[in-house]
């Protein structure tokens, strides 16, 4: 397989994808079309005009899934599929009500490249139970694409030692997930990604790198070029606590 997985798609004094335009072109070159699909966010036309104004400064033509007569074809026949950024339970409600779940799966995984930003990433993971957003519908499941073994937490934040705010930190609430589960969550910082490449798995983007978390030990940090083909190798296990 082969994956491009964004934390984030609009970071701070760029434009949209403009942080990650090097290695999205390298992610996306030989393809002339690129399968877009906008259902994380309720304006399918005006995203994929979004996301087409950018891929048409690499050459690249863009499809929305939601214009196609039969979506399902769509994915089994897409050069590469992009899944875009917005609310992951919306995402991935509309993903299983079109039957795009197991067609976007086994696509990418004949080959097709996939490209994801934030919720885009969430689906690659076996669930969305390790998103940030908030559950404006409710999927028939957590159960998402699974392209990675593991889970991801995109737009990680560090605690502020200088904030106000009294509710938990990311780092609290990827802790409670693990009493319950068991499987590794990478926290992906604003500005990162990870690369698949068949049985090679790469961490890029800014210095701040990523923080992994694992059931019963510290956190652990990880930086731009870091080889993390370990975790492909890793298991998921859902609901593991015994009370």
């Amino acid at each position: 397989m082969k994956l491009l997985l964004l934390s984030n798609s609009a970071a701070p004094e760029h434009t949209y994808l403009e942080h990650a335009r090097e290695v999205i072109a390298d992610h996306l070159a030989g393809v002339q079309e690129l399968l877009f699909v906008p259902y994380a966010l309720a304006d399918h036309d005006g995203y994929t005009a979004k996301v087409a104004a950018f891929m048409a400064e690499l050459g690249l033509r863009v499809r929305g899934i939601h214009t196609a007569d039969n979506p399902c074809t769509a994915a089994a026949e897409a050069q590469a599929i992009f899944i875009g950024g917005g609310n992951s339970f919306r995402l991935l409600s509309a993903l299983q009500r079109g039957g795009l779940v197991d067609a976007i799966a086994r696509r990418v995984r004949a080959g097709a490249p996939y490209m994801g930003s934030s919720a885009g990433t969430n689906m690659a993971c076996p669930t969305l139970r390790t998103t940030n957003d908030m559950p404006i519908v409710e999927p028939a499941s957590f159960t998402s694409l699974g392209l990675v073994p593991f889970q991801i937490n995109p737009h990680y934040l560090d605690p502020d030692p200088a904030g106000t705010h009294m509710g938990e930190t990311r780092e609290e609430r990827l802790t409670q997930f693990l009493e319950e589960n068991d499987v590794p969550v990478l926290g992906l910082r604003e500005g990162t990604w990870l690369r698949r490449d068949g049985d090679a798995l790469t961490l890029g983007g800014i210095a701040a790198g990523a923080r992994l978390f694992t059931a019963g030990a510290e956190p652990v940090e990880y930086a731009p070029g870091a080889d993390l083909g370990a975790l492909l190798t890793t298991g998921a296990r859902f609901d593991t606590r015994k009370d």
